[in-house]
């Protein structure tokens, strides 16, 4: 059985834990609002400067080449902000499931050491009972390796997904600045 220092210790814990990751949420809220805000000033002076560009163009093709120069310009930019709010994203994400791992294996120990005394102390005649419960604790231990295998894999992909189309975006870009030049 839990004796009250160790009800008290393991809530002691979980204060800590819960603590720590409402720290780990704020600094990642910080961090994507000061994202936001760089992104908007980024935003307002680039649009300043191409309000200038397109003044002082004097003719059609002038106009296609500030357009694209800008398109390349702007799929550059929201590519470094994907890149930068995944991050943000994926260091909190992988904070909680650290958190989350840590929480599940001593929890699993606990609930380990709650079958072991049952086991122990358990009337004979309750051995497939024991057995059964014993088997239920494995499978459960088990399914949540799994549950974080595969989270872990779905966030694999996930990043190389993003690296995929800021790639794509940045190539297409490039192409398109590339194909006005040889059209002006």
């Amino acid at each position: 059985m839990l004796t009250i220092e160790q009800i008290v210790s393991t809530q002691k814990d979980q204060a800590a834990a819960f603590y720590a990751l409402a720290n780990q949420a704020v600094t990642g809220v910080e961090r994507l609002t000061d994202l936001n805000l760089k992104a908007l000033k980024s935003t307002m002076a680039d649009s300043a400067a191409q309000t200038e560009a397109l003044f002082s163009v004097k003719d059609v093709q002038g106009i296609m080449a500030l357009q694209n120069s800008d398109l390349k310009a702007a799929a550059e930019k929201a590519s470094a902000y994907g890149r930068e709010l995944y991050e943000i994203a994926s260091g909190f994400g992988g904070e909680f499931a650290k958190a989350a791992e840590v929480r599940a294996a001593e929890a699993q120990k606990q609930i380990s050491a709650f079958v072991d005394s049952a086991v122990k102390n358990a009337p004979k005649g309750t051995e497939q009972a024991v057995a059964a419960l014993q088997s239920a604790v494995a499978t459960a231990g088990n399914a949540f390796e799994s549950v974080q295998k595969a989270v872990k894999q779905a966030s694999e992909q996930a990043a190389a997904s993003i690296e995929t189309m800021t790639h794509g975006a940045t190539s297409t870009a490039t192409v398109t600045d590339v194909k006005a030049k040889k059209a002006a």
